[in-house]
């Protein structure tokens, strides 16, 4: 295969290739070979690819019309690693999510519904089900708005997207092992998975403070930092029933610490070696969620608002992220919900 078409298209704060699932390979290894082709790994600097040389912009979503009652269609998230030649559906990405409502639109395999269409989207990475709600005026997307988020310029349409039954996605229960914290080679943790495999703990705890810019964390100044927290991923992974997680994208690191600018907490995120520019949305989800569990470190950093229906501003290099959780009597999160906007950026075909 050397060629199909194609929507490229920012969602939420990362960017990436949109494909109709008709449009690619049905055989995994044939297909994995293609979208390293298009994306130009491996290679640092994907010169001869798509990709912009960063993993959140070597993203690919696979989508097609969906036979499950109540749900539009079938999406399949594909992380490309930059410099390795990997594709990997170990994850979801509640990023590039919010591109899929109007693709499917853009693409017919759902019809728009009035001034706003809600598309039910099954994720086929976790067996999870997220609900976007579309701006549709005139029955087609648009791109245009007021919404903004931060890490991205400027205003958009809003997607809200309501996350459903995310807890124990990819590691079977919210908490695989059971804790609220477990020692990690002399670190406490939580290991936990609210739509998004994340390991949790104080920045203080590693020799952070929490504040550190992306850069300053991927500097040579930080490399014990970062050779540490890979040591507590490896040794992690089996506990969250994810096994040998050296070649996989997950788990994600969290640095936790106080918040500064009137939010819940402060995260610096590895994905899981290079420093995230933002957050992922559903590791935000996780996060936010730890907050909530009492005796583990985030909830001893966290500032925590009151009432069952809390929104937890997740502060971030570039700004914040805010998910909105809502809780039963037992205090346990029963859903969750954040803003995001995308963007079509091109259509048409893309050449391996």
């Amino acid at each position: 295969m050397t060629s199909a078409p194609v929507m490229w298209m920012r969602g939420g704060t990362s960017k990436g290739g949109y494909f109709l699932a008709s449009d690619l390979p049905q055989d995994t290894a044939e297909r994995d070979a293609f979208l390293l082709r298009v994306m130009g790994s491996p290679d640092p600097r994907q010169i001869d690819g798509m990709g912009g040389a960063d993993p959140l912009t070597s993203k690919v979503a696979v989508v097609g019309k969906s036979a499950r009652d109540g749900i539009d269609v079938d999406y399949l998230f594909l992380q490309v690693f930059v410099d390795q030649a990997i594709v990997t559906d170990a994850q979801n990405c509640g990023n590039i999510l919010a591109g899929v409502g109007p693709f499917a639109i853009e693409r017919r395999l759902v019809a728009a519904t009035g001034e706003e269409t809600r598309v039910a989207i099954f994720m086929e990475n976790t067996g999870q089900v997220a609900i976007a709600t579309i701006q549709t005026p005139g029955g087609v997307p648009t791109y245009e708005g007021d919404a903004r988020i931060d890490g991205v310029p400027g205003s958009h349409a809003p997607v809200p997207v309501e996350f459903r039954d995310t807890a124990g996605s990819s590691c079977g229960a919210l908490l695989p092992t059971g804790n609220a914290a477990d020692e990690i080679e002399g670190v406490r943790c939580t290991l936990i998975d609210n739509g998004m495999p994340c390991i949790v703990f104080k920045a203080a705890d590693v020799g952070a403070t929490g504040y550190e810019t992306r850069e300053e964390l991927e500097s040579d100044r930080f490399a014990d930092l970062r050779a540490r927290i890979e040591a507590i991923r490896l040794a992690a992974g089996p506990r969250m029933n994810l096994g040998d997680v050296k070649e996989k994208s997950v788990p994600k690191m969290m640095l936790v610490a106080p918040p500064r600018n009137g939010g819940a907490v402060t995260v610096r995120s590895f994905i899981p070696h290079r420093a995230h520019a933002t957050i992922g949305v559903l590791g935000a989800v996780s996060v936010a969620t730890a907050c909530l569990v009492e005796g583990s470190p985030a909830a001893e950093v966290a500032q925590i608002p009151a009432g069952s229906r809390k929104t937890l501003s997740v502060e971030h290099p570039t700004g914040e992220m805010s998910c909105v959780l809502e809780v039963n009597a037992e205090g346990e999160v029963i859903s969750a919900a954040l803003l995001r906007t995308a963007r079509k950026l091109m259509d048409g075909v893309v050449f391996a």
